[in-house]
């Protein structure tokens, strides 16, 4: 890119400008005071899932619980395997029944 009205290149940085790295001013490299408790991991947020009547419907509800033991980026996994099984239920009630052979087909 040149200068418009002088015509000359403006001088770049050759080397990017980056703080150096201190530790904390308590000298722990984690952050944490002596004594002070570590952020808590994932915890169940204690959701009551009320059954609906339906096994395969229930057991995809209750698939949701695995998701409280996970960091947040691993709820993704979980919730797109309910949705998946919950449309397939849904899909399943859409579906014509097949008569059997010994029903009457008149």
């Amino acid at each position: 890119m040149t200068d418009e009205v002088s015509g000359s290149v403006p001088d770049v940085p050759q080397e990017p400008v980056t703080e150096p790295v201190t530790e904390p001013a308590d000298g722990h490299a984690d952050g944490l005071a002596d004594g002070a408790d570590a952020p808590a991991g994932p915890a169940p947020l204690g959701l009551v899932r009320t059954p609906t009547g339906h096994p395969g419907v229930d057991a995809h509800l209750e698939r949701l619980a695995d998701a409280d033991h996970l960091a947040a980026d691993g709820h993704v996994e979980v919730y797109e395997d309910v949705h998946r099984g919950l449309r397939e239920a849904l899909a399943a009630l859409d579906a014509q029944p097949v008569p059997g052979p010994y029903e009457n087909r008149s």
